[in-house]
Order: structure tokens, then C-alpha cells, then sequence
């Protein structure tokens, strides 16, 4: 079996305006819906191993909630430390846009940490659902100390966060340098928006530190995305992490997405996230991945919470 480890936070989310008929909903957010996209779109021949922390307090639910993921390694668990867990709050304000407020005090990994539980990976998926997951040092020190594929959703790390835990959005101190840590960067609109006010540039400046695929996210209307000369597609065998060749040009396109009536836009990115990386693992090409991407987003849409996500993604019936 090849094994996927995975970097993030498991929030306990309380939603407010999803649905302004109803009281807030309380659920399992984060990293849930990442775990959905790629436990839905892995190959049977890959597990996923979790680099997640949880804090004493959901300790018992979050191990609930792992035991549900069909790709888990049977012998793995969240890494539960004495700290609250992350929660968060979002108050929808249209369709695609929300305001967070975060509390709790899940701390980051050290390489000392991480390091020796990437040593037997064939390939990393990092979401910073927190912002907090990983220090520049500990992102430098996975790329030069782990040899696969690595997967960047950079999200968070482009939110600031004020004394009341309100996330705003904030530019990115040493970007190249974060850059430099992934093979593949996902971000969305917004997050783009904030990283250069020339996405052509942005992308030539990931491309020249060893990006080979920059997603942009951007909603209902699909996926737009920069590819490094050569590269379309994962090769796990093929000389470094993502497969990348010399020669040809950069390659970029726009993947539409499919409209659909709203129901629960959460960890729409997420989900599309995983099920790109999981995708490109299985080994299709670019243009396909972001397709399936798009529409597991889409059909994130049409279902609400992260437990059993998966299996709606997949197609299947859910017991009421």
C-alpha cells in the first residue's frame, strides 16, 4: 500500500446564515472535508495516514470520525494533545462569502515532530485550514527532508487573526520561500488577489522556485490553472517529487465548473483539494484531475457536513 500523509486541523465548526431559515448548525469542519475528497477519489492501493492534531477536548469524537474514513491506516490515529480544539465560527454573508472567528490553541509541528512520521510516506497533502499547521522552518525542512510529491492548499495562511479571533486576510511574509516548500499550490480568487496584483507573474515566480502546478480556485464558475513546462501528470518513478520535465512551455487553462443550486457551499475548496491531489496520485493527467475536482466540489454542494461525505461523493446511498 502506498500511504498519503495528511497536514491540517479538524475544526468543530458552528455555522450561522447557510440557510437563513435555520438556527446554526454545529459539525465537524477543516480538514473533514479534504478527508471526504480523498477517501472518495483515492486508488484502492493507497491509505491515508493523518498528520493532524486534536485537542483533549474532541479527542473521543474526532477518533469517531476517523474510524468513518474507508482509506484510513487501520493502525493510525489523531495525534491528541492537552490543548482545546480549534473551533470555529463563520457567518455566511452571500453565497461564496463568509466571516470566520477562530478560537482554541492546537500548537504547530516541529520538524522534530514530523520528520520521522514522513520517512515511509510515498506522498503529503498540506491544508492550512488553520494557518498554523506548519512554520516556514518545519515547511522548508519537510521539502528538503521528503522526496515525494507535496500539496499545498495555502488558504489560511493568507488569514491574519485579531485578538477576537476574526480572520482577515493578510498578506504573506516570504512567500517565495513558502513556495518553494510544494510541488502543487492551490489558493483561491481572493487569496490570488492578495498574493500579486499580476497572476502571470506569481505564477512565473512559483515556477521558478519548483511549482509544478498553481490551481486557482474560483467557485461555480471551475478552476483555472499555470502547469510547469512538461508536467501533466504525477510519475512516482520519474526523477523528482512531481514527476516535472525539462523543455516545452507553460501551459495554463480554465477547467469550467458546473452550476449547480446551492445548498451548503462549505469546504467546497476542500473537498476539490483532495479529490485533485487524490486524483493526480492515481495518475491522470492535469486537465482530467481538475475536472473530477470540479465536480466533487460541486456535488459537495448538495450535501451538508463532512460525515459521510465521502460516500455521497462517491455516489452511494446514506441511511438517514
Amino acid at each position: 500500500m502506498r500511504k498519503l500523509g495528511v497536514v491540517g486541523s479538524l475544526v468543530w465548526d458552528v455555522i450561522h446564515g447557510r440557510d437563513p431559515s435555520e438556527t446554526a448548525v454545529e459539525e465537524w469542519g477543516g480538514i473533514a472535508y479534504a478527508l471526504g475528497g480523498l477517501d472518495a477519489a483515492l486508488p484502492d492501493d493507497w491509505e491515508i495516514v493523518p498528520l493532524i492534531k486534536v485537542g483533549r477536548d474532541l479527542a473521543a469524537a474526532a477518533d469517531d470520525f476517523w474510524n468513518t474514513i474507508r482509506h484510513r491506516r487501520t493502525d493510525s490515529r489523531f495525534i491528541e494533545v492537552p490543548t482545546p480544539n480549534n473551533r470555529v465560527v463563520l457567518h455566511y454573508q452571500s453565497r461564496e462569502r463568509r466571516c470566520e472567528r477562530m478560537s482554541g490553541g492546537v500548537p504547530p509541528w516541529t520538524w522534530a515532530e514530523l520528520g520521522p512520521m514522513v520517512r515511509d510516506l510515498d506522498a503529503v497533502y498540506v491544508n492550512f485550514i488553520s494557518g498554523f499547521e506548519l512554520t516556514l522552518g518545519t515547511a522548508e525542512a519537510l521539502r528538503s527532508g521528503f522526496s515525494g510529491p507535496i500539496y499545498g492548499d495555502l488558504h489560511s495562511l493568507l488569514l491574519g487573526m485579531g485578538h477576537d479571533g476574526m480572520r482577515v486576510l493578510q498578506p504573506l511574509p516570504d512567500a517565495p520561500n513558502w513556495f518553494r516548500g510544494f510541488d502543487f499550490i492551490q489558493v483561491n480568487e481572493d487569496e490570488l488577489n492578495q498574493l500579486s496584483a499580476d497572476p502571470l507573474s506569481l505564477a512565473a515566480a512559483m515556477m521558478g522556485v519548483g511549482v509544478s502546478l498553481l490551481v486557482v480556485t474560483l467557485g461555480e464558475r471551475g478552476a483555472v490553472y499555470v502547469a510547469a513546462p512538461g508536467f501533466d501528470g504525477i510519475d512516482l518513478g520519474a526523477a523528482g517529487p512531481a514527476g516535472r520535465e525539462t523543455g516545452s512551455a507553460v501551459r495554463t487553462a480554465l477547467i469550467p465548473g458546473e452550476p449547480v443550486e446551492a445548498l451548503d457551499p462549505t469546504g467546497c475548496g476542500d473537498v476539490f483539494g483532495g479529490t485533485l491531489f487524490a486524483t493526480l496520485l492515481g495518475g491522470a493527467p492535469v486537465d482530467p484531475a481538475i475536472r473530477a475536482a470540479n465536480n466533487a466540489a460541486a456535488r459537495n454542494v448538495t450535501f451538508r457536513g463532512a460525515r459521510g461525505l465521502a460516500s455521497h461523493l462517491r455516489g452511494e446511498l446514506i441511511a438517514p
